[in-house]
């Protein structure tokens, strides 16, 4: 099985990074997610009335 991060092999038994290679491939694949470069498609969720409105920032990263 390849590393879904870098594609070099990644041991399935005894590893407890699987299906990454190493921790390293293992943290950016999470930091990915963190930052949204990952995204799951489905409608958008309703914001909370609780919750400010999104920064200038914020707004840049989505478009």
């Amino acid at each position: 099985m390849k590393c879904p991060t870098c594609g070099k092999p990644a041991e399935w038994k005894d590893n407890p990074f699987r299906p990454f290679c190493s921790e390293r491939c293992q943290l950016v694949d999470l930091g990915r997610w963190v930052e949204g470069e990952y995204r799951v498609p489905g409608e958008p969720l309703p914001r909370d009335p609780n919750e400010p409105p999104p920064s200038e920032h914020d707004l840049e990263k989505d478009v």
